[in-house]
């Protein structure tokens, strides 16, 4: 497994960079199938699979503070195309690499060529998808380039095969997103503005997001009323309520808990639906909490989910 910091290739204008992005996943996705065979593994059969198929684990973390810093709601049209078009990119530029690496050294995975025409198959389905990501939200140089890498992923593998039979999966990335200085794990939106962490030996430790500032410039607050804003955060421990904040930016700033001090949360299918949103762009499997009220039924669950 690994991870890329999403909020690392946001370029000083608060654009996202997605060439810089596709290098990383380049470097990262080489530097894994390099591992495959120097690493150990745990049972005998896990080893053998792993050695036959070179599965890989290229994920990111800090979606949830990525789409906070562009002004984004999670649970909206706009943030899931925006994650979309990441997860494309990402998941385009490492099958991409994989049938590099499987042309100038090694070859592709030892089971490859008998399951050649329905992997093909499946490369075709990612492509079709990325074609079809809604454009409502998304800067055009990543929907060219979610384009334009499967493109290129499909023709290089048509020719050289794949190196890794999976190449992606979004991990939970809880302990190394603390060390990436991420405000937000995996595909997660932040859990609550202000967070407290239990220490080991005893204790706690006060987290404040440090995204806020930035969403509510991109929003147009002026450095006053972000100060404001931001004093009342850490005073009320919640964003609603606070002055001279405009009522439709609330969902921007919602999270997976309701706060103490307040009423507003992400409903439990906006998390389903961000999976749904990238999951044509995952080669295994989303870890993801899907947070939902105490006394919800599944009837009510299932009502929802048709309406949805």
């Amino acid at each position: 497994l690994a991870s890329l910091n999403l909020m690392k290739f946001v370029d000083a204008d608060g654009e996202f960079d997605p060439e810089a992005y596709r290098y990383a996943a380049k470097v990262t996705l080489t530097a894994q199938e390099i591992l495959v065979d120097n690493a150990s593994y745990p049972t005998p059969m896990i080893e053998q699979n792993s050695h036959k198929f070179r599965p890989l684990g290229l994920g990111y973390a800090n979606l949830g503070a990525l789409l906070m810093s562009r002004g984004l709601a999670y649970d909206s049209d706009e943030g899931r195309n925006f994650a979309a078009a990441l997860t494309a990119i990402m998941h385009g530029e490492a099958y991409k690499q994989s049938a590099i690496i499987a042309r100038d050294h090694g070859g592709p995975f030892y089971a490859y060529q008998e399951n050649r025409a329905p992997f093909l198959r499946v490369i075709n389905k990612h492509r079709d998808a990325a074609y079809k990501i809604h454009t409502k939200g998304v800067p055009q140089d990543l929907l060219d380039n979610a384009k334009a890498v499967y493109d290129e992923a499909l023709e290089l593998g048509t020719t050289s095969g794949y190196r890794n039979a999976q190449v992606t999966v979004l991990a939970p990335t809880g302990t190394i997103a603390f060390m990436m200085d991420c405000d937000t794990t995996g595909i997660e939106p932040d859990i609550a503005l202000i967070k407290y962490k239990k220490l080991v030996g005893e204790g706690f430790i006060k987290i404040v997001n440090q995204t806020v500032p930035a969403a509510l410039r991109k929003l147009g607050y002026g450095a006053e009323q972000v100060d404001e804003i931001l004093a009342y955060i850490n005073e009320h421990e919640t964003i609603e309520g606070a002055p001279n904040l405009k009522p439709q930016h609330l969902p921007v700033f919602d999270c997976a808990f309701k706060p103490a001090n307040g009423e507003r949360s992400i409903h439990y299918m906006g998390h389903v639906r961000m999976m749904g949103a990238v999951q044509p762009f995952i080669s295994g499997a989303i870890s993801k909490t899907v947070n939902m009220p105490e006394a919800a039924t599944a009837e009510e669950i299932e009502s929802v989910y048709l309406e949805g």
